[in-house]
């Protein structure tokens, strides 16, 4: 058999029915195509169970890294977050089948490597680390989360401290970092500090800020070579636009009633459908 297309998707966030509609579009052969997805797989579209249990069904035909809403998922688990009414996660919760759909989830990265030249981490590439060091400090992530005792480290996951990268840290303080870079980072400061506070399209920062922050993908990163690219998700108000093939933003907003976006890896090019 030949091989296959390989597909990511942006954040699809529950919504079933847009990724099983985006699927048909392309006509996806869950024997022969692969999907991945740049993180968010559940919470605030209408069906987060269904959502898990297809995806889990690809297999091998399926990878994803982890976002900060499948990590809040993880947290609810474990009694250390309350559900919100606007996840939508009740009937998920309520599942026979949960505890192997967590399972598996916790199993999901935080940064993978797609092909040679290419990296996918669902809010982006810190501007400080290479992808070599995005995958390693990914591994340090996934090696708590895969432990029997891993809701511990969910315990010490939440904070917006510290905010700025260090080889020094240790233990929790260095988790978090990890954490908030992989799937919470937008803005960042000239000297490496995360910004918590900007959810905005750039254009809408203010311009006594923005000499001061940038997107993530607009500092100089003196790591990354200008062939090697980085595909991610989380931040919808961008509704993809990063002026630049290295960076290629996925989240098109579905859940928000925008569109739901699908990148062909083979050639690059991109489908989406509306909400």
């Amino acid at each position: 058999m030949s091989r296959g297309n390989t597909y990511v998707v942006g954040d699809i966030q529950g919504c079933y029915d847009g990724l099983r509609r985006l699927l048909d579009k392309v006509k996806f052969d869950d024997t022969n195509d692969t999907l991945l997805a740049v993180g968010d797989l559940v919470a605030r579209g209408e069906d987060s169970l269904n959502t898990l249990r297809f995806l889990k069904s690809l297999g091998k035909n399926f990878h994803s890294v982890l976002g900060n809403h499948d990590l809040h998922l993880l947290s609810v688990v474990n009694g250390i977050r309350k559900s919100k009414k606007s996840d939508k996660l009740e009937p998920l919760l309520k599942a026979s089948d949960l505890p192997e759909l967590v399972d598996w989830l916790r199993r999901l990265p935080l940064a993978m490597k797609i092909d040679d030249r290419s990296v996918m981490i669902h809010a982006g590439l810190y501007p400080k680390w290479s992808i070599e060091q995005s995958i390693s400090l990914s591994d340090e992530v996934s090696e708590v989360l895969k432990a029997d005792n891993y809701a511990d480290f969910l315990e010490s996951m939440y904070g917006n401290t510290p905010d700025n990268w260090s080889e020094n840290l240790e233990g929790a303080e260095r988790l978090r970092f990890i954490v908030n870079a992989c799937t919470r980072m937008r803005f960042v400061y000239d000297n490496g500090t995360l910004d918590f506070d900007n959810k905005s399209h750039p254009s809408a920062v203010s311009h006594s800020t923005s000499n001061t922050i940038m997107p993530w993908f607009e500092h100089q990163n003196t790591q990354l070579s200008s062939e090697q690219r980085v595909v991610f998700g989380h931040w919808a108000a961008l509704s993809g636009q990063t002026n630049s093939h290295q960076f290629i933003g996925l989240d098109t907003g579905y859940v928000w009633g925008q569109s739901m976006t699908l990148l062909n890896l083979d050639n690059s090019l991109q489908v989406a459908i509306d909400a």
